[in-house]
């Protein structure tokens, strides 16, 4: 088009010129994050759209006996509405206490759905249904062949891409591979220095600073290390608290470092989420086959017999169990044993917040939600046709990052006007890992060592060669101490539990052991039903009687 007929410098006149000229289909030329909502005056059709990898979020709702339909990009904009119920879905409680986030295409609220990723839906005015249609998903294994040169060349787009802003930019920056690489590309890109952060703890055990800091000197950013003190924490945790649009056991990491990186006077940021899903950098790689594995042996074992074998190596391994059994991994074994070999139950069962047994005690309104995903089989057939190192990356991409890290990500960071950029997740940066052969991508297990040979072959080896930590807040620490007394009074109101359909007695049970320092409770299981009862107590949301 003629320039002059262009009225901004922004990137949503073009989305709308580019609707305007293809229609829908101009959803295949848009590259990045987005969720759209456009109407179609001429065929009278509302089209929602989302972007590939689920970045951004759009949830929907039915009002006026389906007549009406809101949509929003934020669940919490519909309860504002007044329009909507405000009653918890059982589903969801249920793949919420699973996971510690609300697995899509349900919310926790019964009412509001969510679009899902790589989808759009037309919907006339009529009759306003929405039936989504995908444009995009994970590709199968073999669907494409590819090299690391591929890889290198669309990461290196997707960084270049990303840089363009016209407001500063500064790159999250952990010490760790996956935001190293981003940084090293990005300094690589710009003709200006780059801008790194990282949070500090005045706690040295979680303090990875350090590490943060050795790299951007060997890449030569400008860098700047945050401090956050348990006292910032506290003070500051009903606003974190307030940023998550549904409940989720996630989520406040984002916040405080998002926090920090606005108030640094930045107002874009890129994050090297996705590395570790990509590339194999997690435990679950390599734990959840020879699990599946060993539990797949063990099939033939009479039940009874494989329950009295977990219990008895469970004790071994964990000494005498507190008031509450563990919750972790040799507290699963019984669970282990039951999922059979089966790969997506096995590896559900590893991220479980609680066992079995006790999900039953902690909540009697258990609807069939098997192992936390409200669709299984989907996984299932999806799993039959790849291998268990390729499967395992796309579980973890739709589940870990598509229903929690993205989620919460934007929630928390939209709410200090923060935007955050992931490159690593650029639609075709996925499409060429997932042309990778098996060996080229995951090998050596867990050192990501496809990703270092990209970008960081001239920074010594040895920074990056510690056990993986992840950023992390010392929330354990902080539970026991400064937060014991809101923890407390949410956990002693019994009515409050019965209202979201926990029962108040095991809530009590894991709060005195994880107070007691039980075996196997670690702080995880005790902030998912703190953020679950904190965010049902706020926006009055309780279970239907």
């Amino acid at each position: 088009s003629h320039e002059s007929q262009w009225k901004s410098t922004g990137d949503t006149e073009v989305v709308l010129r580019g609707l305007q000229e293809w229609g829908v289909s101009a959803l295949h030329h848009f590259d990045g994050m987005f969720a759209i909502a456009f109407y179609e005056s001429s065929a009278c059709r509302l089209h929602l759209m989302r972007d590939r990898l689920g970045i951004k979020p759009l949830y929907y709702a039915y009002a006026n006996d389906g007549k009406t339909l809101l949509f929003a990009s934020e669940l919490r904009a519909l309860l504002a509405s007044q329009l909507v119920a405000r009653s918890l879905d059982p589903a969801s409680l249920s793949t919420y206490l699973w996971n510690g986030f609300v697995v899509g295409p349900n919310t926790i609220i019964k009412d509001i759905k969510l679009l899902p990723q790589g989808t759009t839906a037309s919907i006339g005015l009529e009759n306003p249904r929405v039936c989504p249609e995908t444009y995009w998903e994970l590709p199968d294994q073999g669907a494409l062949d590819t090299s690391p040169d591929d890889v290198k060349q669309a990461l290196n787009e997707s960084i270049r891409n990303r840089m363009i802003s016209d407001v500063p930019l500064g790159v999250f920056l952990s010490g760790g591979v996956d935001s190293s690489v981003i940084t090293a590309i990005a300094a690589k890109t710009s003709e200006d220095s780059v801008q790194t952060f990282n949070i500090a703890f005045a706690d040295d055990n979680y303090d990875e600073s350090v590490h943060a800091e050795s790299v951007a000197k060997a890449i030569g950013t400008e860098h700047h290390r945050i401090l956050l003190t348990e006292s910032m924490f506290v003070n500051d945790l009903e606003s974190a608290l307030a940023s998550l649009d549904q409940p989720t056991f996630d989520g406040l990491n984002t916040y405080f470092v998002s926090h920090a990186v606005r108030n640094a006077g930045l107002t874009v940021a890129l994050s090297g989420t996705g590395g570790d899903e990509l590339f194999g950098g997690y435990s679950s790689f390599a734990e959840v086959p020879r699990v599946a594995a060993m539990s797949g042996r063990l099939r033939w074992l009479p039940r009874l017999f494989s329950k009295g074998l977990a219990s008895t190596i469970t004790r071994l391994k964990t000494g005498k169990p507190g008031l509450v059994p563990p919750q972790m991994r040799w507290g699963k074994l019984d669970d282990v044993f039951k999922a059979g070999g089966d790969l997506v139950a096995t590896f559900q069962v590893s991220y479980a917040l609680y066992t079995m047994e006790f999900m039953t005690q902690l909540c009697k309104h258990q609807t069939v939600v098997q192992y936390g995903l409200s669709d299984i089989d989907h996984w299932r057939n999806k799993a039959s046709k790849s291998s268990k190192l390729y499967s395992i990356s796309t579980l973890e991409l739709a589940q870990y990052i598509g229903q929690r890290l993205l989620r919460d990500t934007d929630s928390t960071s939209m709410a200090v006007s923060l935007e955050v950029r992931v490159p690593l997740l650029d639609h075709k940066v996925v499409e060429m890992v997932a042309g990778l052969g098996d060996q080229t991508r995951f090998s050596p297990l867990g050192r990501k060592q496809m990703l270092r040979d990209l970008a960081l072959s001239d920074i010594d080896p040895k920074m990056f060669n510690r056990p993986k930590s992840g950023f992390v807040l010392p929330i354990d620490k902080w539970c026991r101490q400064s937060l014991s007394s809101a923890i407390t009074e949410i956990f002693e109101d019994d009515d409050l539990c019965r209202s979201v359909g926990l029962e108040p007695k095991a809530v009590k049970a894991i709060w005195q052991a994880f107070n007691n320092g039980s075996p196997g409770i670690y702080w995880s299981r005790i902030w998912a039903l703190f953020a679950l009862l904190w965010w049902c107590r706020k926006y009055d949301v309780v279970l239907p009687s």
